[in-house]
C-alpha cells in the first residue's frame, strides 16, 4: 500500500502532467505542463493533499494557526489542510482588495499576529507566493513557514520565495523533476500493459 505522499505524486504524474508545447505565465514556452488543480480538486487529490501538507507542517515544527495563499491555486490546499487538521484555519489572499462589501484582500481567518503558513500550488518564478507572503505580513500575520505541491525548479523561483520567506523557510514537497520521473514511469507501465 502506498504512502500519502507517494500516492499524491502518482496522482500528480497521472492526472496533472502534460507533455506538449505550453505558454506559462511568465510568458516563457515549456515543454510540459503541471496543472495541479486537476488533482487537488479532486476528491483523492483533495484528501492526499491535506494529510501531506499537514504532515509537512509537522514535521517542520511549524506551529501554525491558520494556513492560506493566493487565490486560485491554494483554494484547495488551504481547505484540504484545514479539513485534515480540523484545528488549522484557512484564509485566501485575494490578487487585489476588494471594491465592495468589507473591501478585504484576506477572506477566512483574521487573527492579526497569528502564524500562519503561506501554500501556493506551482512555483515557477515565485511572484504569487511572494505576492501572499507579502498581503499576510502587510495584514499583520506572522508567517512561519512556505510551501509549495510542486516547484518547477526555474526562474529563480525558488531563491525568490527563499528571499521573501525570511526568516521564515520555503519546502517544496515535490520538484517538477519528481512528478515528470514518475509521469514517464507510469507511461512505460501502462506501455508494457497493452
Amino acid at each position: 500500500m502506498l504512502g500519502s505522499r507517494e500516492e499524491l505524486l502518482r496522482l500528480l504524474a497521472a492526472r496533472s502532467f502534460r507533455l506538449g508545447q505550453f505558454k506559462l505565465t511568465s510568458g516563457r514556452m515549456s515543454d510540459y505542463y503541471i496543472d495541479c488543480r486537476t488533482t487537488t480538486l479532486s476528491a483523492k487529490g483533495a484528501q492526499l493533499t491535506g494529510e501531506v501538507f499537514l504532515e509537512e507542517i509537522h514535521r517542520q515544527g511549524w506551529k501554525a494557526e491558520a494556513i492560506g495563499g493566493l487565490t486560485l491555486g491554494a483554494d484547495p490546499i488551504v481547505v484540504g489542510v484545514a479539513i485534515t487538521s480540523g484545528t488549522i484555519d484557512g484564509f485566501l489572499v485575494r490578487k487585489a482588495e476588494k471594491q465592495h462589501g468589507m473591501a478585504r484582500r484576506i477572506e477566512g481567518f483574521q487573527k492579526k499576529g497569528a502564524a500562519v503558513v503561506i501554500v501556493d500550488d506551482v512555483c515557477t518564478t515565485g511572484s504569487s507566493t511572494i505576492q501572499a507572503i507579502e498581503a499576510a505580513r502587510e495584514f499583520g500575520f506572522q508567517v512561519v513557514g512556505v510551501m509549495c505541491l510542486v516547484e518547477r525548479e526555474e526562474s529563480g523561483g525558488r531563491a525568490k520565495v527563499e528571499e521573501a520567506a525570511a526568516p521564515a523557510s520555503f519546502v517544496a514537497i515535490f520538484t517538477a523533476q519528481d512528478v515528470r520521473t514518475k509521469h514517464s514511469a507510469l507511461s512505460r507501465l501502462s506501455s508494457a500493459d497493452t
